[in-house]
């Protein structure tokens, strides 16, 4: 490694310790009892944090989206936990430490959003989790987080329109990832849709009937975000609090006075 490399390496080390120390202000509360919410989860499944950190407020504003960080949930079995260690069941992308396994209660108390792919076989998702394990050890990209510093420290406004193609972050290193753009590429490795370029196109049946079909085409790994997979319509949205049973005539409520 030069000179060069290692000097940016340090700063960008520096920065990631910096972007990842939570911002001043109250938190979003977690919408989802810890129990319910780890009896819920299935291998597969994406879930959504919203971090009050400062690079989740760069994130956030980019996207325009209450959502800064994926991970995706192995379940017990794709764990490498060792004897009475609790079970790392999430793999995600950290700004420090790259891709890693960590426990669900690292984000437990954070308000997070559960996104389940629809119609995967369990072969197919476990090729999806195959693929984002071999990338453990995998380093978070520099460039993505001198980018992510440059718009907390210098926040310059950006346009709508702008927005989603300024996050195209990266050095487009294979050995680097970005949380997001990492379990899009996991998905896509089955060909499973999550917000594809979609054009129409003109066909004819057997009896001479013209329809429209519907070619996609998958959109490049760096542009994806977190908030993509809440508004994907091939990924269901599951509450914890429902899936266990809700009824509200259960519910314990206080006497006004």
């Amino acid at each position: 490694m030069n000179i060069a490399r290692r000097i940016l390496e340090k700063i960008g080390h520096q920065l990631s310790i910096y972007l990842t120390k939570p911002r001043s202000g109250p938190a979003q509360l977690a919408t989802s009892d810890p129990e319910l919410l780890a009896k819920c989860l299935r291998p597969g499944d994406v879930l959504l944090i919203d971090s009050n950190s400062r690079v989740g407020a760069v994130i956030k504003y980019l996207t325009q989206s209450g959502w800064s960080h994926a991970a995706l949930y192995l379940g017990p079995e794709k764990t490498l936990s060792g004897p009475g260690e609790e079970a790392k069941v999430l793999l995600e992308a950290d700004v420090i430490e790259g891709v890693r396994l960590v426990p669900l209660s690292d984000y437990v108390h954070k308000h997070t959003r559960i996104c389940r792919p629809i119609g995967l076989s369990a072969v197919a998702i476990d090729q999806i989790l195959d693929y984002a394990m071999e990338r453990l050890g995998h380093s978070y990209d520099l460039k993505n987080i001198f980018d992510l510093a440059r718009y907390f420290v210098l926040p310059t406004p950006v346009p709508a329109k702008w927005r989603r193609s300024l996050l195209a972050f990266g050095s487009g290193d294979p050995t680097r990832a970005i949380c997001s753009s990492l379990i899009a590429q996991a998905f896509h490795s089955v060909r499973y849709p999550i917000l594809p370029n979609i054009r129409y196109q003109k066909s004819m049946d057997r009896n001479g009937q013209i329809f429209c079909k519907q070619i996609l085409k998958i959109r490049h790994h760096s542009l994806f975000v977190p908030g993509d997979f809440d508004v994907s319509p091939y990924f269901q949205i599951i509450k914890p609090q429902i899936e266990a049973g809700f009824d509200p005539e259960e519910l314990d409520w206080e006497s006004s006075g």
